[in-house]
C-alpha cells in the first residue's frame, strides 16, 4: 500500500457491545476507520454501503446492544500528517499529566498550548494522543472540552455508558467546576455573579469571537469569589453553572476585569505586568471538579495543581498595599 494512502481493504462485521451501545453510526465509524475523512464516512453512509442488521440506516442512528454492523471496504488518500506516535515527547508528556485512571475514565491536567483534538492545521490534539499512548483502548472519547490555552482537568471517558453518565451530568448540572483565573484590577467581592448573555460572531478576517448580546445570546451564568489581591490585578475563582464557549473569559473582560495574556479578550498593558512576573499564557485553569461517579456509585473529588509558571508567577506580582 502507498505510504500516502489509508486501506480498509475487507468487509468488517463488528457486533456491537456495551461499550458502543447509545453511540451515533456516524460517530462509531469515526473512531473505527480512524484516519479516513468524515466526508468518506458520510458518503458510505448514504449511499447505503454501511448496513446495521442487513438494513440501511440514517446517520443518526443510535446503535443498540449486539447490533451486526457491516462497514464496507475503504480506501483513500492521505493528505493528513502520519499516525501520531507515543514516542514524540509531547505525547510523552501527557502521560505524565494524568491524575487519576481507572477502566472507565481519565482525569488530566491538560497542559496550556494544546488543543483537545486535532484539525484546522494542528497535527494532533489531546484525544489523539492518548489513543496514541492507549492503542488497546476500544474507545476513548472527550466529556468535555477546554480551550487550547486553558489547563486543568480535562475527563476523558473508555466506556460509552460512562461518557452518556458524565454528558448527563453536565446537563442537569450536577458536575462542580472551579477556575482559577488572574484578572485586571481589583474583583469586588460583592461581585459574585455574571449573567450575561454570550453570543457567537465571526469577524469579517474569519476569527471566531463571543460577544455579550442581549437581544440574541443565549443564557449564561458564572459565579464568583476573590482568593488573593495583588496590586493591579486580583485571582479569583469561577464557577460556571452553563457551558458556553469563551465563557469564564467574556464574563470577565465585560466588567472590565480581562483575564491574565488572554489575545481574544485581554487588555495589553496588563498583559505587561503578568509578563513582568513572568506569565507568558492564558492564566485560566480548571482547578477542581467533583461529580458522581457511576460505576464506583460515589461522589468524587479532584484538584489539579497550578503548573509552575502560574505558580512562580503569582509570588512575583507586586502585593496589594492598603493605607
Amino acid at each position: 500500500m502507498p505510504e500516502n494512502e489509508i486501506n480498509y481493504p475487507k468487509v468488517q462485521q463488528v457486533e456491537i457491545d456495551e461499550t458502543y451501545v447509545g453511540q451515533r453510526i456516524d460517530n462509531f465509524l469515526i473512531t473505527k476507520l480512524k484516519g479516513v475523512p468524515k466526508s468518506v464516512i458520510y458518503r458510505i453512509l448514504r449511499k447505503g454501503e454501511v448496513r446495521v442488521n442487513k438494513g440501511r440506516i440514517k446517520q443518526t442512528y443510535k446503535l443498540q446492544m449486539n447490533d451486526i454492523v457491516r462497514i464496507p471496504p475503504v480506501r483513500v488518500s492521505q493528505d493528513t500528517q502520519p499516525a501520531i506516535s507515543d514516542k514524540l515527547q509531547a505525547v510523552q508528556d501527557l502521560e505524565k499529566a494524568i491524575i487519576y485512571e481507572d477502566k472507565t475514565l481519565i482525569v488530566l491536567n491538560k497542559p496550556s498550548g494544546i488543543a483537545v483534538h486535532g484539525g484546522s492545521g494542528l497535527k494532533f490534539g489531546v484525544i489523539e494522543a492518548l489513543r496514541a499512548l492507549r492503542p488497546r483502548e476500544k474507545m476513548l472519547e472527550l466529556v468535555h472540552r477546554l480551550d487550547r490555552d486553558t489547563s486543568g482537568i480535562l475527563l476523558i471517558a473508555k466506556r460509552r455508558s460512562v461518557l452518556v453518565s458524565l454528558h448527563e451530568q453536565l446537563r442537569i448540572k450536577t458536575m462542580n467546576k472551579v477556575y482559577w483565573a488572574l484578572v485586571k484590577g481589583q474583583w469586588s467581592a460583592s461581585q459574585r455573579s455574571v449573567q450575561e448573555p454570550l453570543l457567537k460572531i465571526n469577524t469579517k478576517s474569519g476569527e471566531r469571537l463571543v460577544v455579550v448580546n442581549r437581544e440574541e445570546g443565549k443564557k449564561s451564568c458564572t459565579l464568583f469569589d476573590v482568593i488573593e489581591e495583588f496590586d493591579g490585578a486580583t485571582l479569583i475563582e469561577a464557577r460556571p453553572q452553563t457551558g458556553r464557549t469563551h465563557q469564564i473569559r467574556v464574563h470577565t473582560a465585560c466588567k472590565e476585569h480581562p483575564i491574565a495574556c488572554d489575545d481574544k479578550y485581554g487588555d495589553r498593558e496588563f498583559d505587561k505586568l503578568a509578563k513582568k512576573a513572568g506569565i507568558n499564557r492564558l492564566f485560566l485553569h480548571a482547578k477542581e471538579i467533583s461529580f458522581y461517579h457511576p460505576v464506583s456509585e460515589t461522589t468524587v473529588h479532584f484538584e489539579a495543581p497550578l503548573d509552575p509558571v502560574l505558580e512562580q508567577g503569582l509570588k512575583k506580582l507586586p502585593k496589594l498595599t492598603t493605607e
